[in-house]
């Protein structure tokens, strides 16, 4: 006698898909800190900055040691990028598998991290960071990622100190 129900149409889910092709459990955990991070994926942050927002966003808590183990592990499979500031603050930020080279802007006065792809030619970028890996993978190199980190003063910091009179007072 066959079954009268319904056929089951399994919808995969693209978190947990991303998860399960690069061999990482799929916890409540684990897909909350990658989804975040997808939903945001032109921004960077700091272990401290993505646990405010999870204290803040209703979920379940998650303690400072399991996000840590959880960004590691995602920055070890390709799933985030890793940067480390001037002052050695690590920032993270979603890599998407098609990009590879992920230009951005560092403020050395307020130290705020700014996405430059809008900015810059994407296909010279993207030239240059191909040749690059290109040249380091016939040395022997193995998965790589370029990273292009433009250091200076933002808009805003240089304007205001535009404004400061010689001795650090302001005009």
């Amino acid at each position: 006698m066959a079954s009268q129900h319904p056929p089951q149409h399994d919808k995969v889910d693209p978190i947990d898909a991303l998860l399960s092709a690069h061999g990482l459990r799929r916890t409540a955990a684990s897909r909350r800190v990658l989804g975040w991070m997808l939903a945001y994926p032109d921004t960077s942050y700091t272990h401290a900055q993505l646990q405010e927002a999870f204290a803040r966003d209703g979920g379940e808590p998650l303690d400072r040691v399991t996000l840590y183990r959880l960004i590691d592990r995602l920055t070890q499979v390709g799933l985030l990028l890793c940067r480390v500031d001037s002052q050695r603050v690590r920032r993270y930020q979603a890599m998407p598998a098609s990009v590879h080279a992920t230009p951005h802007f560092e403020c050395q006065s307020c130290h705020r991290d700014s996405p430059l792809g809008a900015a810059l030619r994407a296909s010279d970028l993207e030239k240059a960071a191909q040749t690059a890996i290109e040249s380091l993978r016939a040395l022997g190199y193995q998965d790589m990622h370029f990273d292009l980190a433009v250091k200076g003063l933002c808009v805003e910091c240089a304007g205001a100190k535009a404004t400061m009179q010689p001795g650090g007072a302001p005009a």
